[in-house]
């Protein structure tokens, strides 16, 4: 079966460095590998210094036999824009109007966008996140698929989905039901037997489809035989706090979580440096403060590296500190 593996956390702690450098370790030791990023700010292609597009892509030079290749497994990346798959969810939405309509309910075009949101805040990014976690994992192409997810306040949002999609989409459900029985007996009324010949059962099966796919990203979210969860911190204070409110609330959707990483640990300063030594000290006191805060789980360290970690060689040296 195919394992997931999410970084989370607050924008700007290293998800998307974990995530890259994670693919690639693993890629290394033979294992096919999916990055998916779900963060509408990507930053995915930039660390890994390819062009990559919403549809998954191969990586050159992984998995290809040739001198440069980093390893025997595959790499791929995908980078999700919710734009391409936004109609999907709008059709849905639509379809309930048109039955709402056909009942002499007339509704505008807010009011239709307004009926598919009600029931759930996350937005069209979470929903196809959720989507094509089932996609990619189902479809058992690859052995492991890396999640980057969005900040903190999106990720949150996007282990909401599937509960509180399921019981939108079921008030919907039942919604349409009573509205097309209220319509077709009005066709009926009105065009006798040709009235038949005006319906499909197409879109409440899409619908149907739809609830089923979120269900199931919900089993293998909460499964810890195949998911799990690492929060990216900072030895920093806002950082912390704000990991301890993401580690609590996965925690009550009973997400597993794997590990803490504190990315960007200072280590190392040079020799006569009393404003560097300052700085590690500092660091490790929080990287400790972090270990009681969270004593059952397991922390890894992640050092600061000068300049933009990009490129494979960079997001190597990160992969070296990161557990497979």
């Amino acid at each position: 079966m195919t394992d997931c593996i999410f970084y989370g956390g607050k924008g700007g702690v290293g998800k998307t460095t974990c995530a890259a450098a994670t693919g690639l370790r693993l890629a290394d030791a033979g294992r096919d590998m999916l990055i998916v990023s779900t963060d509408p700010a990507h930053s995915l292609a930039d660390s890994l210094e390819t062009a990559i597009g919403p549809e998954p892509t191969a990586l050159d030079g992984v998995g290809d036999g040739s001198d440069e290749s980093v390893g025997p497994g595959e790499l791929w990346a995908v980078e999700i824009d919710p734009d391409t798959r936004k109609e999907r969810y709008e059709k849905l939405a639509r379809a309930l109007a048109a039955d709402l309509r056909s009942a002499g309910i007339r509704l505008d075009e807010e009011e239709v966008e307004r009926i598919f949101a009600a029931g759930a805040p996350a937005g069209s990014d979470e929903l196809a996140a959720l989507d094509l976690l089932v996609e990619y994992v189902d479809e058992g192409e690859w052995d492991v698929v890396v999640f980057d997810t969005a900040p903190t306040g999106h990720t949150l949002r996007l282990f909401d989905t599937p509960e509180v999609m399921g019981l939108a989409l079921e008030t919907t459900r039942s919604l349409r039901g009573q509205v097309r029985r209220i319509g077709t007996a009005a066709r009926s009324a009105v065009l006798g037997p040709m009235s038949m010949m005006t319906g499909t059962d197409r879109d409440e099966d899409d619908l149907v489809r739809f609830q089923e796919r979120l269900e199931r990203a919900r089993d293998v979210l909460v499964d810890p035989e195949r998911t799990a969860f690492r929060v990216v911190t900072h030895p920093e204070r806002m950082a912390i706090a704000e990991s301890e409110r993401l580690v609590e609330r996965l925690r009550e959707a009973g997400v597993p979580i794997d590990r803490l990483v504190v990315n960007r640990v200072f280590e190392g300063p040079a020799e006569g440096c009393s404003r560097c030594r300052a700085r590690q000290e500092r660091h490790e006191r929080r990287v400790d403060e972090i270990r009681e805060t969270f004593p059952d789980l397991e922390v890894t360290t992640v050092p600061e590296l000068e300049g933009e970690v990009q490129g494979r060689e960079t997001l190597s040296a990160i992969a070296d500190r990161l557990p497979e």
